[in-house]
């Protein structure tokens, strides 16, 4: 009895110390009271020292926690498209890790290219697992700078060339990314549509095109995606450097957005300690330590937002409200993030992310041209098949910058050619033409020997004796991820294919009529050869799965549904950028390079529409093996009060013989406006699946927001009274059906 009441009164006593625990566990780690009572608290323990060391990297991709609060460190990773392998603590080159590797994503390119929602929230979901994997706080990405000129070596990181369709498109990604408890960081904010000269370029535009075309992806990933970081750019507005911009960063993104994120700097991308104090920049790295400028080995003291901010504060030259706030900032993403108790421990390397990557692909994947229906190859009646070009074989995972991979393993589009034709078929192979053969970056290796001694004309002879006995040809070249090409921190230097691929494809033409040209690239090229060839492929860096996913919309295992995310222009000239002579800038005499953007709001579709220029193929653009007929559109009303909404529905039929995907594409135009507007704008776009004699009605909800454009002298956006027409389209250049309405 006595043991008994001895052993109920320790128990108790273990109940009652464990409740006085509780109740003096501190706020910010008791994860029941509200995030910012959190990040109050914590800030209130924080030393002046520690919330310094907090805003800037302690190596290549890290910075502090405070590991005497139990605050851990923040860890970024390259990339958009896959997970960066690890490098030495302040090198670019690898570790040397051998559980690094990744599944490599479709480019963003090719995601745009679904016009799928629900593609983008799997893809965010699926890389946000590795990322989670992984154990990294903030991935890098994904990017949504406006593909402005086809000679932008980033375009392929990016999501095309129209703000809504980006906006659309940035939004589930950025949430798919954060269910896992990793930062999507949206870079690269803002205007930074090239890469020549890209740490000293001074972008001049309008502020109509700066909020009606550069800035909505953007505003779109923060305030429905409410994306947890974003990425400042390299280059200048208003002369000023936008990693620390008083206008982007203090008065729009966290003024009239309400962002209340981290601003993250590029590496490098910090010039000035006293704009970065002011003016948003929350997370310095790379400066000194990234190859990018002067070097200085283990700098990261000497950072502007390290020594020389804390040096001021001691000695009372300034105070500490804008460090507090970038602190806030920085302990809210850790309450997000690494402190959060439901994180989940994310995935690698899964058969799912696999299976996602390759579903993307195959989805992404737009048939330009098939004359006489020569796609999909029939098997049946085929035994012989010629597969030409370098791209055929080379990986495409290494290179192309920061967004270079370490990849499990990559289907490469030969072997995929050959998986999926089976021994039944022979697949004959000839280089044709020899580009890039190496296959390093950053100690990230392809393991391939693409050496090739033999001249232009042995090439070409071998692709041409090959072919003129093949049932089928299939061309795969286009671009590649080295300098000048798609790559980091180069442009391109013209429109056309490199290697002189023009020639083998005009050789190959005159020898075998059922040719087929796949171009792999994440921007448009020129084809002088267009007339000459009945089918093309846009196939874009499809990443892992990258072979099946093209071997499954070449026999028809999978119907291309893909539609253009920009426009393929005929010339370099009929691209606005271009044709009114600024790109790429004119150069100062303190060596800033100002560019200006002539072609203000007029930028992809909304240029050719205003200069009525046929482009070689227009944004949406995009075919099926199946055809689909469009019926009329009605409106359930003709007048719409500013505070309503109207309805437009259009019936869609699949009137051939296969199932497949259609993207119907919704274009605004406003008949009498006050001050000039695109003859059109893309406001809203559907996919809808149909079996063989389905029909589907695509209903569109138009509100005022659909309507309006940015009024420059007022600075708000506004919808002005009066007629607008509605156009259904299956692209931009190919008008379905068209209604009209009014706004009081």
């Amino acid at each position: 009895m006595i043991m008994k009441k001895i052993i109920t009164a320790s128990m108790l006593s273990l109940l009652l110390g464990g409740t006085v625990q509780a109740q003096s566990l501190p706020v910010y780690l008791d994860d029941s009271k509200p995030i910012e009572d959190r990040i109050e608290d914590a800030l209130s323990r924080i030393t002046v020292e520690e919330k310094v060391a907090l805003i800037h990297a302690q190596s290549k991709f890290s910075s502090p926690g405070v590991a005497r609060l139990g605050i851990p460190e923040f860890w970024m990773t390259d990339g958009p498209h896959g997970i960066r392998p690890e490098v030495l603590w302040d090198e670019w080159n690898q570790a040397g890790w051998t559980n690094d590797s990744c599944v490599a994503f479709p480019a963003l390119t090719c995601l745009a290219a679904t016009w799928n929602p629900e593609a983008a929230l799997l893809y965010g979901q699926s890389i946000g697992e590795e990322a989670r994997y992984r154990n990294k706080t903030v991935l890098l990405g994904p990017g949504v700078n406006i593909y402005r000129t086809p000679l932008n070596g980033r375009n392929f990181e990016y999501m095309g060339e129209d703000p809504y369709l980006a906006s659309q498109m940035v939004v589930p990604y950025v949430k798919g990314v954060q269910q896992n408890g990793v930062a999507a960081c949206v870079k690269h904010y803002a205007l930074n549509n090239q890469e020549i000269n890209r740490h000293t370029t001074n972008v001049i535009v309008d502020d109509r095109a700066l909020y009606e075309i550069y800035l909505p992806a953007f505003k779109a990933a923060v305030q429905k995606g409410k994306a947890w970081a974003i990425m400042g750019s390299y280059n200048l507005y208003k002369n000023q450097h936008n990693c620390h911009n008083r206008y982007l960063l203090n008065d729009i993104l966290k003024g009239e957005w309400g962002f209340d994120g981290v601003v993250v700097s590029d590496w490098g991308g910090v010039h000035n300690t006293e704009e970065a104090i002011y003016n948003g920049m929350d997370m310095e790295f790379g400066s000194w330590t990234n190859g990018l400028s002067k070097g200085m080995g283990n700098a990261y003291d000497n950072y502007y937002l390290a020594h020389p901010y804390l040096k001021q504060i001691k000695e009372g030259k300034i105070g500490t409200k804008e460090l507090d706030d970038k602190v806030r900032r920085i302990l809210r993403l850790a309450f997000r993030t690494t402190m959060n108790r439901n994180r989940p421990y994310g995935e690698m390397l899964s058969e799912e992310h696999i299976a996602a990557a390759r579903k993307i692909g195959e989805e992404g994947i737009v048939l330009l041209q098939n004359k006489k229906n020569i796609l999909p190859i029939d098997l049946n009646r085929t035994k012989k098949i010629a597969v030409i070009g370098e791209n055929a074989l080379k990986m495409m995972t290494v290179g192309g910058g920061s967004s270079s991979l370490k990849v499990q393993y990559e289907c490469s589009p030969l072997d995929g050619i050959k998986r999926r034709m089976g021994d039944g078929i022979e697949i004959s192979y000839a280089r044709g033409y020899v580009g890039d053969t190496g296959g390093q970056f950053d100690g990230v290796s392809s393991g391939q020997n693409l050496k090739d001694d033999r001249s232009a004309r042995q090439l070409i002879e071998e692709a041409v004796r090959i072919a003129q006995s093949a049932d089928y040809v299939i061309f795969i070249g286009g671009l590649n991820k080295s300098g000048h090409q798609d790559c980091e921190d180069t442009d391109r230097k013209g429109l056309e294919l490199p290697y002189k691929q023009d020639k083998v494809i005009g050789a190959l033409a005159k020898v075998n009529k059922n040719l087929i040209v796949v171009n792999i690239s994440g921007n448009a090229v020129a084809m002088p050869w267009i007339s000459e060839v009945p089918a093309v492929i846009q196939a874009w860096y499809l990443g892992t799965e990258a072979g099946n996913a093209i071997a499954s919309v070449l026999v028809g295992d999978v119907n291309p549904s893909g539609k253009l995310p920009f426009t393929f222009p005929e010339k370099l000239e009929d691209v606005g950028a271009h044709q009114l002579g600024d790109y790429p800038g004119r150069q100062r005499e303190d060596g800033i390079f100002d560019e200006k953007y002539n072609e203000s709001i007029f930028v992809g579709y909304r240029w050719t529409d205003k200069q009525k220029i046929r482009p070689l193929f227009p944004f949406g653009h995009g075919l099926s093996y199946t055809t689909f007929a469009y019926g009329k559109a009605t409106v359930n009303k003709k007048v719409m009060k500013i505070d309503e909404q109207i309805v437009i529905t259009v019936p869609i039929t699949n009137t051939g013989k296969r199932i497949g995907s259609e993207i119907v594409q919704l274009y605004i135009s406003d008949l009498k406006s006050s001050l000039p507007r695109p003859v059109k704008e893309l406001k809203g776009f559907s996919k809808i699946q149909l079996a063989p004699g389905e029909t589907q009605e695509v209903t569109f909800l138009i509100d005022k927001q659909a309507l309006s454009f940015f009024n420059d002298s007022r600075h708000e956006w506004v919808a002005e009274p009066g007629k607008f027409e509605a156009q259904i389209a299956a692209s931009a250049t190919d008008i379905k059906s068209k209604v009209t309405f009014e706004l009081e």
